[in-house]
């Protein structure tokens, strides 16, 4: 294995008195005086020069009487960690909240835990912006490249890659609000899937004209609820109405109004209204959510909408399948008065029962004018009944008639039966039988004894032709030839291994690691790869290989090995 210890390559000396960010001061030239100069691990960084090495402007100007002795120039190394670490602590404690405007670039969607990565762009820059899943849920609406925005965020330095980005956790598109932008985006998004406008999937349901039975979505304790009930019992008391209680503003309330449409559709109701007050476009908003949309879609029950006041237009107003104005204007539609409705249905009442009274009278009078016309169905009966001996009569005689006649065929067929009984073919057939079976029992026994004779012929010429000795023979010669080639090729086996041990030996007397392991070293140029076999073969500043076999190396890549740098060569008068 070979084990570097270190470069030794030495970097040329800055000018005197002149250093930079990174370095130190470059040591002198005069300090090279050895032959071959080892490189070492890396040592602790060498103290300041002396303030007589240091050649500085300063230096060449008269001292004043009495001015206190001029101290060296002193320079500050940071480090990439050290330099990046101060960068982002000035750069986030001077931008802890900041506005940016820009357009969005470079926009994926969402990653798999849920975080936004954009940019932010304009004429002049690109800024990065990151948006975790936390702040991400709560947009309004979705970004898009292209779209203006003003970031709120706070600037952060990503120290491993030396990048800054803006961590976002507000965002406004510019121009427009972001719930205008969220509504008019849901509601392209609920068009293109035929859940609204004129190409919705489904036309609008008609709502029952006396529904059995109401359920409302709203809060219990809201105003709409009770405006809704006054109108509806103030109209008709007797109309059941099923609560159920959801919030209508706030984080979670468009889940539970959801929620709550989808635990009516599955009761008894005939209709299914969702409701609520008046209030801001943000307190309305819980109606402009994609979850309520679509479970007012997926109701199999019509669906009312009834949301804030006439001048208030929610995306549930638009999948409903009838959007009153205000609360009240829900309860006139749905509940229709109750006096009107006793008035028309006594109306009815009287018309209907005269309307009868007068169809029973005129089917009293068709019945008497069709009971003249009927005949007395005693005398039909009587007529039919002689038809129908008559046709008995006739039916007898000819049954007669025929049955005389099958019982003469069927004698005659008898009697010729008779005369050809099969019992006398039978026996002779069976004579006949006999004779053919005894034939073919002699056929085959005398087949049979030519076949045995066959058989016993063929066997013994096939034991005088057996090659069960030639075998025999055969395997006696492999098995004596096998056992000498086995000698034969152990006497070549143990003659190979004597010679292979003696070149062995030869080959380790004169191997260069045998003289290597007694203390020597092969040195080569490391540019080249040759080996110094002379001072002429190197330069000063070269950097040499020197290798060394010991730890038992069997191979000259195997050895240790060790740079070095020649500083000066010398002659032989030197050594």
């Amino acid at each position: 294995m070979k084990k570097r210890r270190g470069t030794g390559e030495a970097s040329p000396p800055p000018p005197a008195g002149q250093g930079d960010l990174f370095g130190g001061v470059g040591a002198s030239p005069r300090a090279a005086a050895a032959v071959v100069a080892v490189s070492k691990p890396p040592e602790p960084p060498p103290a300041p020069p002396a303030p007589s090495e240091l050649k500085d402007v300063s230096e060449s100007l008269p001292s004043l009487p009495g001015a206190p002795p001029r101290t060296a120039p002193t320079r500050t190394v940071l480090t990439v960690g050290e330099l990046t670490q101060q960068l982002k602590q000035t750069i986030e404690s001077r931008f802890p909240r900041v506005l940016v405007r820009g357009e969005v670039s470079g926009f994926r969607g969402a990653n798999a835990r849920g975080h936004l990565y954009f940019s932010l762009k304009d004429a002049e820059a690109s800024l990065e912006v990151k948006m975790w899943a936390s702040q991400a849920a709560r947009l309004r609406f979705h970004l898009r490249d292209g779209l203006a925005l003003v970031a709120e965020g706070s600037v952060d330095v990503y120290a491993p890659a030396g990048r800054y980005s803006l961590i976002a956790y507000k965002l406004e598109p510019e121009g427009e609000g972001a719930l205008a932008l969220a509504f008019e985006q849901l509601k392209e998004r609920l068009a293109a899937e035929g859940l609204i406008g004129d190409n919705r999937v489904r036309p609008p349901r008609p709502l029952p004209s006396l529904p059995r039975r109401i359920g409302v979505v709203t809060s219990r304790t809201g105003a709409a609820l009770q405006d809704f009930l006054r109108v509806l019992h103030s109209r008709n008391p007797r109309l059941s109405v099923l609560l159920c209680d959801a919030r209508v503003q706030g984080e979670g309330s468009a889940e539970e109004v959801a929620r709550g449409i989808e635990r009516l559709s599955r009761t008894d109701v005939d209709v299914i209204v969702v409701t609520r007050g008046g209030g801001s476009k943000e307190d309305l908003w819980t109606f402009n959510e994609e979850r309520v949309a679509r479970a007012i879609f997926a109701s199999p029950v019509p669906v009312v909408s009834a949301i804030g006041h006439e001048i208030d237009f929610t995306i549930s107003d638009f999948v409903a399948d009838w959007r009153a104005p205000t609360p009240s204007a829900a309860a006139e539609r749905l509940a229709p008065v109750l006096q009107d409705l006793e008035y028309g249905l006594a109306t009815q009442k009287v018309r209907l029962r005269k309307a009868v009274e007068r169809q029973v009278l005129e089917l009293r009078e068709r019945l008497g004018s069709l009971g003249g016309e009927l005949e007395d169905p005693r005398r039909r009966l009587s007529t039919e009944r002689l038809r129908l001996s008559d046709a008995e009569d006739a039916m007898t005689r000819v049954l007669r008639q025929v049955l005389r006649e099958r019982r003469d065929q069927l004698k005659a067929h008898t009697e010729h039966l008779q005369r050809q009984r099969p019992q006398a073919r039978l026996a002779e057939q069976r004579a006949r039988l006999v004779q053919l079976s005894a034939r073919l029992k002699d056929a085959v026994r005398a087949d049979v004894a030519t076949r045995r004779a066959k058989a016993a012929h063929s066997r013994l010429h096939l034991e005088r032709v057996s090659p069960a000795a030639r075998v025999a023979e055969l395997r006696a010669r492999l098995a004596d030839r096998k056992a000498r080639l086995v000698a034969l090729e152990k006497d070549n086996l143990a003659s190979a291994q004597r010679h292979f041990q003696r070149l062995e030996g030869q080959l380790d007397a004169l191997s260069p690691l045998k003289v290597m392991s007694r203390g020597y070293a092969v040195t080569f140029r490391k540019h080249d790869g040759g080996v110094v076999r002379s001072i002429s073969d190197v330069r000063p500043g070269e950097v040499l290989g020197i290798k060394f076999a010991s730890n038992g190396a069997k191979t000259l890549q195997g050895c240790e090995e060790i740079e070095a740098t020649v500083t000066a060569v010398k002659g032989p008068a030197d050594c």
